[in-house]
């Protein structure tokens, strides 16, 4: 199997990398700096037109869509800038359409391809706790943008799955995370493995549990 994961420089993305390389899958590794096989900033039409050319002709069995930003955490009502909006949404949502869009090619030519869209519950229509505005619209974004692909890709044969990683100790999550990187990718790899058109356009947890769009 061919992989791709955005965001792959640390946390989630690093460790979904390293497992699944060592089950012996190849992965081609990403992120917006130079610490990954491959620069992506998933942002940028020139970057991922020119990945999308050196990969051409390439299948790919699974693209993880992993590349994320939480800019507002713990943010006061008025400290939400433009800024953070704009940055927020450019990584988060607009970022993990161009990265389908320009790997696209890439899908069509995979026996099962499958897209695993990293969102949050934090997005769920759900949940209504407050706070954290630009990181919860565009976590809800993002979980339409899975659920849209997957009615529209499915005639293609193309699985879109969407997860909610868990609360995660990692840089974004911090120290008080409920799961590891570990436990949370192994449980995500778990997930994609389960993905099938049967099942496409599920919203589920790391641990299998069915989450509230």
């Amino acid at each position: 199997m061919h992989a791709i994961i955005t965001g792959a420089s640390r946390g989630i993305g690093k460790e979904l990398t390293r497992q699944l390389r060592d089950e012996g899958h190849e992965v081609s590794a990403t992120s917006r700096d130079h610490s990954a096989d491959t620069q992506l900033d998933v942002t940028d039409p020139g970057q991922q037109a020119r990945f999308a050319a050196r990969i051409k002709g390439k299948p790919v069995d699974l693209l993880v869509c992993n590349a994320g930003v939480y800019l507002d955490k713990n943010a006061e009502l008025g400290e939400f800038s433009a800024e953070i909006w704009s940055k927020t949404l450019a990584t988060n949502v607009m970022g993990v359409f161009l990265t389908v869009q320009s790997l696209l090619p890439n899908l069509r030519l995979a026996q099962a391809p499958k897209i695993a869209i990293l969102s949050s519950k934090m997005g769920s229509h759900a949940r209504a706790p407050g706070g954290s505005y630009a990181y919860r619209a565009s976590k809800a974004a993002v979980t339409s943008i899975g659920r849209n692909l997957a009615t529209d890709l499915e005639r293609e044969g193309i699985a879109v799955g969407i997860y909610h990683p868990g609360w995660v100790r990692t840089d974004m999550g911090g120290p008080e995370g409920e799961v590891s990187t570990i436990e949370s990718a192994a449980g995500l790899i778990s997930e994609f493995e389960g993905l099938s058109l049967d099942t496409t356009g599920c919203f589920h947890s790391w641990d299998g549990q069915i989450m509230p769009y």
